[in-house]
């Protein structure tokens, strides 16, 4: 076993074997508890770690046969491998020992049997190592039930439950350090010597001998309080409505403390109206716990407190909650109650925040339910002062209703079973004639074969031997379960025989209720195994072959799955389509029985294809089946678009692509109809057989022809799909057009022949070109002069323009498809004075070329720099000026040929403003406006002018003339009465000028006078408009005269009037008038003068206090 045990330790998961770097490993604890960590190497890389237990594997007690759950979370960089061993044998057998990985929560699972199991997390740079421990809670009864009945005489059992343990710790002479000996209890004996010598002690064969005395006081007083724990826990379980627990002394708390007795609580003496009788300890069954009701999901605001409740099925003293691996405590942050009959359990996260957000757990046994918690934001604003407290949403079940009916379902289930065995009891003093000794001992004779066959099982069954002895621990309020034992002897079921000292029981036909404990007894000696016969679900075998072959049926027809099976019952059953489960509704009816199950699906459509799937679940196990519904209908239409692979002046071969959904039945043929372009009536081509291509050869030259095509199956003739208009003669495109050379007039363009030529002859082609920013394609030549050659000189271009080209094919036929566009051309470059120029040219020449630079057909000047390789040629100036403006050539020659490339260079710089700028009117309502040229139109020709205006009744400047040539500009629309400004830019290639400004041209209209005199009305009115509607406030002098009855003041569509209904002396003054909205406010005003009699005088002023895009005050007439 120590071999076994070092050669896992040195072996990973991969099988390869570790070398000698555990000598130099360091070995440190982790921050969770129980993980030991071993570091291969003094340093990590950066970013790299050892692997680490974030949740190491719990200690797991569970029911005699049911599964255990071992998890653990790991992590590390590299991500460690997870290894799982086991103290006692190994863990290969994978039925038994299943390993399992959920990446939602990344846990490594493993599922076990009782035992002690180790968890290693290994990568190249270490490992961590925990363990944990499995207790199956049969075993672990019995035995404590047989030491208890051991120890104590059933006479005295009584005294037992009252009587108050005293624990006192024996001190060594001189030596009564408590750590002392707690670090020699829990040591090896190798390092025996080594804690002596630390603690100053020399006589280490004294310390040895008390060492022995205090191992076995330790062991009696466990045992005392695994007796009393032991009471307890059967008590608490069986009547959790009792307050009746074993009684303790207060000295029983240091003893509860240093063995891990935590939940000893005082209550009141067991009062028992009879005496209390032990029979036989055998084995307590523990159902295990499960949830009623599960917790549920929370969506609440932040600072809220957030409530967890659950129920479960039996009585749990206390849970763990748990979020993200850790166990939450209750405290300040987490209020963790339980109700007083342990069913409802709550957890309560006060004051949530965002960090509080995630996944919780409540853990109760093996048995675990989460809900996510989702804390959003604030709604209202503000500070919140009131905190409320969130339950989970959706109906709201009673829970001390639910956990009372839970409570009195679990007594109404014991009461059932005390009164069985009761019944049982009363029937074996019958029939024996006495009562069963209370001796713990099990039956002890002799049989035919030198020994005795027993079996042991839960309640009453099976056929057993008169001397059955069984247990029975009862008192006048309550009696505990325990197991029969009966005697076998040969029949029909069970087969003993001898051979020798070998002794062999054979059951014939296991049935499940030969589930239980078997033991041999021979001379005082005995031997035991434990049988447990599953009847998992399974498929009658006729039936099952006859489900697994596929069923075809035609589309609106009904479909039946049906199977027989046999089982332990109950039997959940579940029927699926394609993964997803079916429930019963108008489209699938399921019809379930004791050993049969059918599936009516209805109407069925093509959708309706695919795996149908039953599945049977019972305690036991689960088995599947797995059969195929195929729904036939006809054919989807043939996928288009139709390619065309050939056109000639005589033939138009294409192919399209096979329906995509073909019904069920494979394509057999196509059949095709054809219409020529222009003409109604359609002609039948026949059926096609073979794939998905047709060859017409019945066609004229230049038509254009349209098909439809069908597919054909045994189930039906699918739709039409149509072609596109497809002419007999058309061929493949030219290649896309390059660019050879451009100068200002002039764009050089060469292309290839199109690569398919649909059998013709090429005619010759037509060049298209387009401007930049433009959808609109013209044409270069016109359609009766073809271009003959591959290449042509594109001359009606505008200088500084950018475009791009495309070009067709022509034949009998007419024109083919164009091909792609070219690459923009532009036909110069312009360059900064004072910037560099850098012109490169590549080229492929063998033999080397002659090479020649040329500015204008002339040699370049001394001033540019050429510098010249094998492959290619550049053309440096340093510095530019306005006179190396030019076309720049390089003539490449050699013995084969030459070969010439242009490039037209204009250097120049931000134009120079305009001179004066003049106005003058020839006609009525217009403008002409004149400037001098600037400097530079001189020295360039592309050089030209924009004109700019700005109407006194606007605030922004329009463009009203562009690209202007010359120095003079004519603009329209004046209107009289307003007043103009004009602006005038230079512009060339490289930008825009300062603007020159006019003079002010025109002026404002004046406004008119009010005439009134002393004792008539004067009326005075303005125009309003804004968004929100304003409101309007007539002041004089500041004061307000809304109020005021010697006015009038009315609001008619946006136009606000105040009428003076007698002007007089009384009347002088500033009038205001006032407009506001929740956007701003606006302000008018004018002052009305009263000069005599007949003298009157106003003058007018308008101010915009706060002004709005939504809110403007026009103006006061």
């Amino acid at each position: 076993h120590e071999k076994k045990k070092i050669d896992i330790t040195k072996t990973n998961i991969t099988g390869t074997t570790l070398t000698s770097n555990f000598v130099t490993a360091i070995r440190r604890r982790s921050k969770t508890p129980g993980v030991m960590i071993t570091q291969y190497s003094a340093s990590l890389p950066e970013g790299k770690s050892t692997p680490d237990f974030q949740c190491k594997p719990v200690p797991v007690t569970v029911q005699e046969g049911k599964l255990a759950v071992f998890k653990a979370v790991v992590t590390g960089d590299p991500k460690p491998d997870v290894l799982w061993r086991r103290a006692k044998g190994t863990i290969t057998d994978k039925e038994k020992f299943q390993r399992k990985y959920d990446e939602s929560t990344g846990e490594h699972i493993l599922e076990v049997k009782s035992d002690t199991y180790k968890c290693s997390a290994v990568n190249e740079y270490g490992k961590a190592v925990c363990t944990t421990t499995l207790s199956v809670i049969d075993e672990c009864l019995k035995n404590m039930f047989i030491a208890l009945s051991e120890t104590t005489a059933p006479a005295d059992f009584r005294k037992l439950l009252k009587k108050r343990y005293k624990i006192k710790e024996e001190r060594a002479d001189g030596e009564n350090d408590e750590k002392f000996w707690d670090a020699l209890l829990n040591a090896e004996r190798k390092d025996y010597e080594q804690i002596c010598k630390e603690n100053g002690i020399t006589d280490l064969h004294l310390i040895l001998k008390k060492l022995e005395e205090k191992k076995r006081q330790r062991g009696q007083n466990k045992h005392k309080v695994w007796n009393q724990e032991l009471l307890k826990f059967v008590f608490t379980y069986m009547f959790p409505h009792q307050d009746s627990v074993i009684p303790y002394d207060d000295d029983d708390d240091e003893a509860a403390r240093k063995y891990g007795n935590n939940s000893v609580r005082r209550t009141q003496d067991l009062r028992s109206n009879g005496p209390l009788q032990i029979h036989d300890f055998n084995v307590f069954a523990v159902s295990n716990v499960d949830f009623v009701i599960k917790i549920q999901e929370l969506n609440i605001e932040e600072a809220d407190n957030a409530l967890f409740e659950c129920v479960l099925t039996h009585p749990l003293p206390k849970i763990t909650w748990m979020r993200k691996g850790l166990a939450l405590e209750d405290g300040e942050k987490y209020s963790i109650t339980v109700s007083e009959h342990k069913l409802i359990h709550r957890l309560m996260i006060r004051d949530c925040c965002k960090t509080d957000k995630g996944i919780y757990s409540a853990v109760a046994g093996i048995t675990s339910c989460s809900a996510w918690l989702v804390v959003e934001d604030h709604v209202s604003g503000g500070k919140k002062t009131i905190r409320k407290t969130t339950l989970a949403g959706g109906v709201q079940r009673d829970l001390e209703k639910v956990a009372k009916e839970q409570q009195l379902k679990n007594q109404k289930e014991m009461e059932k079973i005390l009164e069985a065995i009761k019944v049982k009891q009363a029937a074996e003093k019958v029939k024996n004639g006495k009562t069963p000794k209370i001796n713990g001992e099990y039956c002890n004779g002799t049989g035919q074969h030198g020994g005795t066959w027993d079996r042991s099982s839960e309640g009453d069954g099976g056929d057993g031997a008169s001397e059955d002895p069984w247990c029975v621990l009862s008192t006048g309020v309550m009696s505990l379960i325990c197991f029969l034992i009966f005697q076998i002897s040969s029949d029909d079921i069970f087969s003993i025989t001898k051979d020798g000292p070998i002794h062999k029981l054979v059951i014939i036909k296991c049935a499940e209720d030969h589930s239980g404990k078997y033991r041999f007894e021979a001379d005082g000696r005995k031997t035991e195994a434990m049988v447990n016969v599953k009847d998992p679900p399974r498929f009658n075998p006729e039936d099952l072959c006859a489900f697994t072959e596929p069923l075809a049926i035609k589309v609106g027809h009904n479909a039946i799955f049906k199977v027989q099976f046999v089982g332990h019952q109950p039997v959940k059953i579940q029927w699926f389509r394609d993964g997803d489960e079916l429930q019963g509704d108008t489209s699938a009816k399921i019809e379930n029985s004791a050993g049969h199950s059918r599936l009516l699906l209805s109407r069925c459509q093509r959708k309706d294809t695919g795996e149908i799937k039953i599945k049977l679940k019972n305690e036991h196990g689960f088995t599947e089946a797995v059969s195929k519904l195929l729904v036939l209908d006809k054919p989807n239409p043939p996928q288009g678009p139709a390619e065309v692979t050939q056109s000639s002046a005589s033939c138009i071969e294409f192919k399209w692509r096979p329906p995509k959904d073909d019904g069920g039945s494979p394509v057999i043929n196509y059949t095709l109809e054809r219409q020529q372009v222009g003409r109604n009536t359609w002609k039948k081509m026949g059926e096609i057989a073979g794939g998905p291509t047709y060859r017409d050869t019945d066609v004229d030259r230049g038509r254009k022809y349209c098909y439809r095509i069908r597919a054909v199956t045994a189930e039906g003739i699918s739709e039409a799909m149509e072609t596109d208009d497809m002419q007999a003669g058309t061929f493949g495109p030219p290649t896309p057009p390059q660019v050879v050379s451009a100068f200002h007039d002039c764009i050089n363009l060469s292309w290839a022949p199109p690569s398919n030529t649909g059998g013709s002859r090429i005619l010759g082609y037509v060049l298209e070109k387009r401007k930049k920013g433009s959808n609109l394609w013209a044409a270069v030549n016109a359609a009766d002069e073809l271009i003959k050659g591959l290449k042509y000189a594109v001359r009606d271009v505008v200088e500084g323009m950018e475009y791009e080209f495309r070009v067709s094919a022509v034949n009998l036929s007419g024109a083919g498809e164009s091909s792609n566009p070219s690459e923009f051309a532009f036909n110069f470059m312009v360059v900064r004075a004072g910037n560099s120029v850098r012109i490169t040219v590549n080229f492929e020449a063998s033999p080397r070329p002659e090479i020649v630079w040329l500015k204008d057909n002339v040699l370049v000047s001394k001033r540019v720099t050429v510098s010249n390789s094998d492959f290619s040629s550049q053309l440096l100036i340093p510095s530019s000026e306005r006179s190396d403006s030019g076309i720049y050539s390089i003539l490449l020659k050699n013995l084969v040929g030459q070969e010439t490339s242009s490039t037209e260079i204009r250097v120049t710089d931000d134009p120079k403003p305009p001179g004066p700028v003049e106005l003058e009117e020839n006609v009525p309502g217009t403008v002409t406006v004149m400037w001098e040229p600037s400097p530079d139109e001189k020295r360039d020709d592309r050089l030209h002018y924009t004109v700019s205006k700005l109407d006194s009744s606007k605030r922004t400047w329009t463009t009203v003339a562009d690209r202007l040539f010359n120095n003079r500009f004519t603009v329209c629309n004046i209107i009289h009465g307003r007043e103009y400004h004009f602006r005038v830019y230079a512009k060339n290639d490289m930008g825009v000028s300062e603007p020159s400004e006019s003079p002010t041209w025109g002026t404002e209209k004046k406004k008119g006078a009010y005439l009134s005199l002393m004792g008539y009305e004067c009326y005075m009115s303005c125009a309003v408009k804004g968004t929100p509607t304003p409101h309007v406030t007539w002041y004089r002098n500041h004061v307000s005269l809304n109020t005021d009855t010697n006015y009038y003041i009315s609001n008619t569509c946006g136009v606000c009037s105040l009428a003076v209904l007698s002007v007089g002396p009384k009347d002088v003054g500033e009038y205001t008038v006032i407009a506001e909205n929740s956007l701003g406010r606006a302000e008018c005003s004018t002052v009305l003068s009263v000069r005599g009699e007949w003298g009157w005088g106003m003058h007018t002023e308008c101010h915009i206090m706060k002004s709005d895009p939504n809110f403007s005050f026009l103006s006061l007439d």
